[in-house]
C-alpha cells in the first residue's frame, strides 16, 4: 500500500525527516508516537502532499506508484486522506453539500460520471446511521461552531464518505474527552478493512485502548527508531521517551 525508503525532507530551510524508513500493507493499522519536535506532522503532510514541506531525498510509494511529484488534490483522487489537528471553517457550505463536491471531483478524476443524487442519498444515510451522526449535524455549515469532538466526528464521517485506499489520523485524539474519543476510534474500527490501511499520529497511548494498532513506531529526531506491537505504546506511556534516546545512544 505505502512505502517510504529513506526519506529527508525539510520544513522552512531545516532538515526534520532525516532518513525515515516505513511500509503499511493494506489490511493494517500502523500507530506513530514521539516527542514533540520528532517529525510526526510533518511526516503526516508530506504523505499528503503540501506543498511547504520539501522532500530533498527518498521515496513515496503508493501501491508501486510514486507520489512525490503529485499535488494534495491528485494524491487525495488516488485515495489518500488526511484528518487535520485544526480542522478550517467553511461558513455557508453544508457538511452534505461539502461531501456531495468532494466525492464528484474524485470521480470526475477516475473518468466517472457524478454520483446519481438517490445513491448519494443513501451513501450518507448509511455512513451516517454506521457513524451514529443525527442527520441535523448534516446540514451545518461545516465546523462552524462545531465542538472539538464534532470536528473530529465530522472528519471520520468524510473518511467514511470518500473510502479512502491510505487514511492518515494527525493527532485526531487531541483536545478530546473520554465520550468523544470513545466515537471516533469506534468510527474509525468499522471502517477498518483489507482493502484499505489507517496511520495514527498521537501522542497518547490512550486512543490505542480503543485504536488496535497492528504495529507501533517510534518517531524520534527525524526517524522511526523502534517499531513493535501495542505493548511498545504501554511501555512509552511509562517510561516516557528518554529511554529510547538512551538506547539510541547506547
Amino acid at each position: 500500500m505505502l512505502e517510504i525508503k529513506d526519506l529527508h525532507a525539510n520544513v522552512e530551510g531545516k532538515e526534520i525527516l532525516k532518513g525515515l524508513n516505513l511500509k503499511v500493507n493494506a489490511g493494517e493499522i500502523h500507530a506513530v508516537m514521539g516527542p514533540n519536535g520528532a517529525g510526526k506532522s510533518t511526516l503526516a503532510n508530506i504523505i499528503a502532499g503540501k506543498e511547504e514541506y520539501e522532500v530533498t531525498d527518498g521515496d513515496i510509494l503508493l501501491n508501486g506508484d510514486d507520489i512525490e511529484e503529485l499535488g494534495p488534490e491528485e494524491r487525495a483522487h488516488k485515495g489518500v486522506f488526511m484528518s487535520f489537528q485544526y480542522p478550517v471553517e467553511i461558513p455557508g457550505v453544508t457538511v452534505t453539500n461539502f461531501m456531495k463536491t468532494a466525492i464528484n471531483e474524485t470521480r470526475k478524476a477516475q473518468g466517472l460520471e457524478e454520483m446519481p443524487a438517490k445513491d448519494m442519498l443513501k451513501k450518507i444515510r448509511e455512513k451516517s446511521e454506521l457513524l451514529e451522526i443525527d442527520r441535523k449535524f448534516l446540514s451545518r455549515s461545516l465546523n462552524e461552531g462545531f465542538s472539538g469532538g464534532e470536528k473530529k466526528r465530522n472528519e471520520i464521517f468524510q473518511m467514511a464518505m470518500m473510502e479512502p485506499k491510505l487514511a492518515i489520523l494527525d493527532e485526531t485524539d487531541s483536545g478530546l474527552d473520554i465520550d468523544a474519543l470513545r466515537i471516533v476510534a469506534n468510527g474509525v474500527n468499522k471502517l477498518k478493512s483489507q482493502d484499505n490501511a489507517i496511520i495514527v499520529i498521537t501522542h497518547y497511548q490512550r486512543l490505542l485502548d480503543y485504536i488496535v494498532p497492528d504495529y507501533v513506531h517510534v518517531l524520534y529526531d527525524g526517524k522511526i527508531v523502534k517499531s513493535g506491537t501495542k505493548e511498545l505504546a504501554l511501555e512509552l506511556e511509562e517510561k516516557g521517551y528518554d529511554w529510547i534516546k538512551e538506547e539510541i545512544n547506547a
